[in-house]
């Protein structure tokens, strides 16, 4: 491996060198945790519930074991947040930290529906310069660098333009949505998708005119379909407009909107003049 300090400039800023590294790095590690989830799906697991009501499972604890011991060998400076990993607040002190979600959207892994992913972000002091969203059952993998645009793969992607509110087009929690509906009607939202990561993909290749995440979404539940939806010439924020900040001490999040940069700033308007309550 080379000598990562020497590929360095200023304290731990990325380097192109560098960059173009751990892009192949995470491309190709993620790609090699995705396997591993593909080939326990649907298979008797052990799993139980942490916190409240979160569910984790085996297969959760062997993908992010692959994801750090592969990850963390390659980069030993860098900082590490993940969802099944005890938080090391070392990495409040890195200029570039790995965020992790093993297994996105774990409740429908579980279940046997096929709406979860393997979510990777390489986070250069607040905002991710790097992301990768790989869908094994579908073998579609997003992947992004910051300044050279999004890709499905590896063929360009972008969100859907305009400014139009098409609700069968829009996902998240319907009492929030609901919000935009200016006339009396009921609407017609697109099908969940367990995954709030490939939720924002969806946003990203176009498929979806928007989407929101209620609150309490985390750093790695957002970090790399950001980025993601961001080179896809999409926008994705706090209902407020405010940017997210990732690897803070705090990384839970409000309610946030991603959408094509128009039509985001349509519906940042929107809640601006009609504050929720």
């Amino acid at each position: 491996m080379a000598d990562v300090s020497a590929e360095r400039v200023h304290d731990g800023i990325l380097t192109r060198a560098l960059l173009a590294r751990d892009a192949a790095l995470l491309t190709d590690t993620v790609r090699e945790a995705g396997a591993l989830a593909l080939s326990l799906f649907r298979t008797e697991l052990k799993n139980w519930t942490k916190g409240a009501s979160s569910p984790v499972s085996e297969a959760d604890i062997r993908v992010n074991d692959l994801l750090e011991s592969r990850l963390r060998a390659a980069t030993p400076d860098y900082g590490w947040l993940s969802e099944e990993s005890v938080d090391d607040e070392q990495r409040l002190g890195r200029r570039l930290t790995w965020i992790v979600d093993p297994i996105d959207g774990t409740r429908g892994y579980l279940a046997g529906r096929e709406d979860w992913c393997v979510s990777v972000a390489l986070v250069e002091d607040a905002s991710p310069v790097l992301a990768a969203v790989f869908v094994p059952v579908s073998n579609e993998f997003f992947f992004a660098v910051r300044g050279q645009g999004a890709t499905l793969n590896d063929i360009a992607v972008a969100a859907a333009t305009g400014t139009a509110l098409d609700f069968p087009r829009v996902a998240g929690p319907k009492p929030l949505v609901e919000r935009l509906n200016l006339s009396s009607g009921e609407i017609v939202l697109h099908p969940r998708i367990g995954s709030l990561a490939l939720r924002l993909c969806r946003v990203a290749q176009g498929s979806l005119d928007a989407a929101f995440a209620g609150g309490q979404s985390r750093d790695w539940d957002l970090a790399a379909a950001n980025l993601i939806v961001q080179e896809a010439n999409g926008s994705m924020t706090a209902l407020s407009g405010d940017a997210i900040l990732y690897n803070r001490r705090e990384v839970t999040h409000g309610m946030l909107v991603a959408a094509g940069r128009d039509r985001h700033a349509r519906i940042v308007e929107h809640f601006r003049d009609r504050p929720l309550p």
